[in-house]
C-alpha cells in the first residue's frame, strides 16, 4: 500500500464504509414497523437509495407510503434508535472488506485518519468495543459534533480543521451520494466506495474514483487523479 504515503489525512465515512451496519439500520426498521403491526415494503436496496440520497429522503418516503407515521416520526425514530442499539450490542457487526487492512497499513506508516459519521458516539463507542481495527482510529467526528448533515460539508469541513495542517494531500471515502457531495465541497479528493450495482450508483459525479471497495483501492487508478489533485 505504497499510495497511503502520497496522503497526510484520510477521512472516512463509517456506516456501510468501514462497519457493515446498513442492514442493521434496515433491520431496526423493520422491527420497529412490525411492533406497530406495519411491513417496511421496500427491499434491502430501496432503503439503502433512499437512505444514501440525503437527510430526509427516507423520512419523506417511509411517511409518503404510510401517511400516519408523520406525526408520530419522533417517536418512532427513537425506537429504531433503541432498536439498532440493541443488534450492535448483540455484537452483529463486521468490517467491510479491505477496511481493517487499510486501517492496519495508516496506523503502521502513522497517516492521520479521522471517521466522520452521522452516528452517534454512544453507538461509535458500543462497535468500536466488537471491532479492534475500528480502536486504531485517533480521531472521530460524530453525529453531535456539528449541525448540518451530510451533503453539507460542515462535518468534513470541521475535521479538516481539527487534523489538517496547510499544505497536507486529503482524501476522503464515502458510499453514499450525499456523503459524496459533501466531500466534493472541500479540498479533500473524494473517493467512492460502492458495489457497481448500487441503486445510486449512476448519479455519482463524472471523474470521481470509484472502487467496489477498500479491498481494490489500488495505485494504478489512482493514479492520475491523484497526480491532478497533488499539482491543483
Amino acid at each position: 500500500m505504497k499510495w497511503i504515503h502520497d496522503f497526510q489525512l484520510f477521512l472516512f465515512d463509517f456506516d456501510g464504509l468501514l462497519v457493515n451496519t446498513e442492514r442493521l439500520h434496515y433491520q431496526a426498521y423493520v422491527n420497529v414497523l412490525a411492533m406497530r403491526g406495519m411491513d417496511l415494503s421496500w427491499n434491502f436496496n430501496r432503503f439503502c437509495e433512499l437512505a444514501h440520497l440525503n437527510s430526509t429522503a427516507l423520512k419523506e418516503a417511509m411517511c409518503a407510503e404510510v401517511p400516519a407515521l408523520a406525526a408520530d416520526w419522533p417517536q418512532l425514530y427513537a425506537e429504531k434508535k433503541k432498536a439498532y442499539f440493541e443488534l450492535i450490542s448483540a455484537g452483529k457487526i463486521e468490517m467491510m472488506p479491505g477496511a481493517a487492512e487499510l486501517l492496519a497499513a495508516l496506523q503502521k506508516a502513522n497517516i492521520c485518519r479521522c471517521v466522520v459519521t452521522h452516528s452517534l458516539r454512544e453507538q461509535i463507542e458500543v462497535v468500536r468495543r466488537h471491532l479492534k481495527p475500528l480502536q486504531t482510529i485517533p480521531h472521530w467526528i460524530t453525529r453531535e459534533e456539528y449541525e448540518k448533515p451530510k451533503p453539507d460539508p460542515e462535518c468534513y469541513l470541521r475535521a479538516i480543521q481539527l487534523h489538517g495542517k496547510a499544505g497536507d494531500r486529503i482524501i476522503g471515502f464515502e458510499d453514499s451520494i450525499r456523503g459524496l457531495r459533501a466531500l466534493r465541497q472541500t479540498p479533500a479528493l473524494p473517493i467512492l466506495v460502492c458495489p457497481s450495482h448500487h441503486p445510486l450508483f449512476e448519479m455519482a459525479s463524472e471523474g470521481v474514483v470509484h472502487f467496489e471497495s477498500l479491498a481494490d483501492v489500488s495505485a494504478d487508478k489512482l493514479s492520475d487523479k491523484r497526480n491532478g489533485y497533488a499539482n491543483s
